[in-house]
Parts: C-alpha cells; structure tokens; sequence
C-alpha cells in the first residue's frame, strides 16, 4: 500500500517560514507526478502545487510566488517550501499523486500548519 508520510508543520507567525516533507513508501516514487494539497473545513479540500515526474511545477491561487515544490527520488521525498505565510494558509497539508494522474494514495495523517500571532 502506497502511502505518504507528512511532516514538517507547526504554528508560524505571519510572514514567517515552514519547509513540509512526505516520505513515500511502497511505490516507484519517481515514477508519479506528485502534489500538495490542503484541507480545512471551510475550503475543504484543495490543491496547491505539483510536481511532474521530470520536475515541472505548477502552482495554484496565493501559492504562486510564496511556495515552492521539490522532489528528491533518491530519497522518496517531496518537498514544500512555504515562505511568506499567511493567515490564510492555516490547513492541514497532504501530500499525494497529482490531479488526473491515477488513483490517489491511501491518505496520510497530513501536517497541520498555523499561522498566527
């Protein structure tokens, strides 16, 4: 079973910085365009960025500019690199295959970032 591990979350202030990682077991990582995505219980679930298996990004809405998506198939390990936070991007954050690309991994647990005084 294919699965991703988050990790990497916490409380930041405004304008300040997180750097969220997924460990993915089970799978030919490298094989898979990847993404973030984030869930809270008003905007319910959503896409972020991703990442294609050679390395093209795209991103979505305020995370263009202010994040940034990495992949390391060497270590099975996809990277969000989140700068500039706002209040708004207090969410629990998931990693899993890109949209359109296949059935999606069983769920992770995810990493909750807040962003607050």
């Amino acid at each position: 079973q294919v699965q991703g591990v988050e990790s990497g979350g916490g409380l930041v202030q405004p304008g300040g910085s997180l750097r969220l990682s997924c460990v993915v077991s089970g799978s030919m990582f490298s094989d898979y365009d990847l993404a973030w995505y984030r869930r809270t219980e008003i905007r319910q679930q959503e896409l972020v960025a991703d990442i294609s298996k050679s390395g093209a990004t795209e991103y979505v809405g305020s995370a263009k500019g202010r994040f940034t998506i990495s992949r390391d198939n060497a270590k099975n390990t996809l990277y969000l690199q989140m700068d500039s936070l706002k209040p708004e991007d207090t969410a629990i954050y998931y990693c899993n295959i890109a949209p359109m690309s296949g059935t999606f991994w069983s769920w992770g647990q995810g990493t909750q970032v807040t962003v607050s005084l």
